[in-house]
């Protein structure tokens, strides 16, 4: 019996599996008329996912049987797709273990910052069509973190960084922008912690502008008449925002699930 019926493992996801299954091919076929000027070619890992989404818990598309060695009762598993960030159940499970991890074997037991940094509207559309500038601006926050220890405590430290990229604000829209949990301080050379406890947004700001012009300027996507354009601006667009904190390694874990939470909330989508 189960072979001929295959049902979505949680029937809380059955809304985002309906439209997928049902349109997902429309979808495709229509993509290059109706959505390629605004969102640009649509990148083959899409496809994919959404297809391997689509499979997840199938038994069609495999499943293991699990028998207990003292009762002799047993079970079938299936197979899942094990993409992360879209998938429910499969990213669900993964946090849980990023997470464990993360506390575990990762952050020192020391206090942590949640720090956001969000960019320009103007210079959101160069992180759209040439994706690969999204690693180069973790970077850019990296570094103006660095010059903003080494400004607080005259020193060259280390902290421990982890840094989440997401592309999406709350109305799925595009707005990309960087979610990073910081050491309040780092090491120092000779491996001692120095603490840092006041982070001072507006200087971090400062320091995060000037990184990301010069990664823009050295990819020759803006002009120097663009930076002083923006510079001359009451609000710059540049911002960061550090008020989060984490005194726990538990807090810092609960932080940094956040940070790497799915796309969708399937509590909020409705079949229209």
């Amino acid at each position: 019996g189960m072979a001929g019926i295959y049902r979505p493992r949680h029937p809380e996801r059955t809304v985002l599996y309906r439209v997928l299954f049902h349109y997902f091919d429309r979808f495709l076929a229509e993509y290059e008329d109706r959505f390629q000027k605004e969102y640009g070619f649509l990148r083959p890992v899409i496809k994919d996912v959404v297809e391997r989404y689509l499979d997840c818990g199938n038994p069609r598309c495999g499943f293991a049987r699990i028998r207990c060695p003292d009762c002799g009762e047993d079970r079938l598993l299936m197979f899942s797709c094990r993409t992360r960030g879209f998938c429910p159940s499969c990213h669900a499970k993964r946090l849980e273990e990023w997470g464990e991890w993360m506390r575990e074997e990762l952050l020192l037991d020391v206090p942590h910052r949640q720090v956001v940094f969000v960019i320009p509207k103007m210079l959101r559309i160069f992180f759209k069509y040439k994706r690969r500038l999204l690693g180069s601006l973790s970077h850019a926050a990296v570094a103006s973190l660095l010059k903003y220890f080494q400004a607080a405590t005259g020193r060259e430290l280390m902290p421990g960084v982890v840094a989440s990229i997401q592309t999406f604000g709350d109305r799925i829209n595009l707005h990309p922008h960087l979610h990073c949990l910081v050491s309040e301080g780092g090491e120092d050379e000779q491996g001692q912690f120095h603490h840092v406890q006041s982070f001072d947004d507006h200087l971090l700001a400062e320091f995060f502008s000037r990184e990301v012009f010069a990664l823009l300027l050295g990819e020759e996507l803006i002009s120097e008449e663009m930076v002083k354009k923006i510079l001359s601006w009451r609000h710059s667009g540049f911002s960061v925002h550090s008020r989060v904190r984490a005194v726990t390694r538990t807090e810092a874990e609960r932080v940094g699930k956040y940070m790497i939470r799915p796309l969708l909330s399937l509590e909020r989508l409705s079949f229209l």
